[in-house]
């Protein structure tokens, strides 16, 4: 496509109040030796690449062919970070930062600039930080989809188009994190691992441990602990626990079986052990949960 510079999108209080609102979105194509930035760049946005710039917003960039550096205040002025195509990066309002593609490739970019407590909160809840804010994602169709959409929702400016822009920006940050997560595993044999791991679980959740899992696999239970963890966001123990109560609810929604029966099924052999798991993880006890699920009274 064309290069398109869309900003300063009419954002309203309103908008705000729905969580993201979106003020700028655009792709340009830089050829090999061509200036950057072009001289068609908004003037509100340039910068030079030696001097940088702040921004009053967040912005996602993705390049999706070609090569170059990204620096920011955070990691040091003068470490630039080499980033190419499959790479997205997260500028933060209120911080220094500059970017620019390599001479001999250029790149082809596409951004969206957003404010708004859902991306802020986000960070304060440790999904996005400044140390971290270039995301190895590879290249998606999925992705370039969702900034296209992005762009023509911005150049129609529809009624409501700001709420669409919300929820693309919501995807795409989801999209930067899952695909930037699971890029961490795929160079070792440690994903095929966890796989078999969680497969081993559904099939043994009534008798297996941490360690057996880790002996299993023939991995060191920390080193297994560790990954399994970073990979699923549960340690291996709370994931068998996490399993064997969505096999209890399973049981109590859909039988009439005993609740010392349904303990017993899922691997507790200690029904008063049971009950106080079950009560800590659901908010109910057993017999509330089948009450609520089965539509009868206490």
């Amino acid at each position: 496509m064309e290069s398109v510079h869309l900003k300063y999108l009419a954002v309203n209080p309103v908008d705000l109040q729905w969580g993201t609102a979106v003020n700028s979105a655009g792709f340009q194509e830089i050829a090999p030796g061509m200036d950057y930035p072009p001289r068609n760049h908004p003037s509100r946005y340039v910068f030079t690449v030696e001097s940088g710039r702040i921004l009053e917003e967040y912005q996602l960039l993705y390049i999706t062919e070609g090569r170059g550096k990204f620096r920011c205040e955070t990691l040091g002025r003068n470490k630039p970070v080499h980033v190419e195509s499959g790479m997205m990066f997260l500028l933060f309002p209120g911080e220094w930062h500059s970017y620019h593609p390599d001479l001999q490739t250029g790149w082809k970019e596409y951004w969206i600039g957003f404010n708004g407590h859902f991306v802020d909160n986000l960070i304060e809840k440790g999904f996005f930080s400044k140390a971290r804010p270039v995301f190895k994602v590879n290249i998606h169709e999925d992705i370039v989809a969702l900034y296209n959409e992005a762009i023509n929702a911005a150049v129609k400016q529809e009624s409501g188009f700001q709420q669409f822009l919300a929820g693309i920006v919501g995807r795409l940050l989801s999209l930067a994190y899952f695909y930037d997560r699971n890029s961490q595993f795929e160079e070792s044999d440690m994903a095929r691992k966890i796989s078999q791991a969680k497969v081993i679980i559904q099939d043994n959740y009534t008798d297996i441990s941490p360690e057996d899992l880790a002996s299993r696999l023939c991995v060191s239970y920390s080193t297994f602990r560790k990954t399994f963890k970073e990979y699923t966001g549960f340690s291996p123990a709370r994931y068998i626990s996490e399993v064997r109560m969505s096999k209890a609810k399973e049981l109590l929604t859909n039988t009439s079986v005993s609740i010392k029966e349904v303990a017993y099924r899922v691997g507790y052999n200690n029904h008063d052990y049971f009950f106080t798991a079950f009560r800590h993880m659901t908010g109910r006890t057993p017999a509330e949960y089948r009450a609520m699920t089965q539509g009868a009274r206490l």
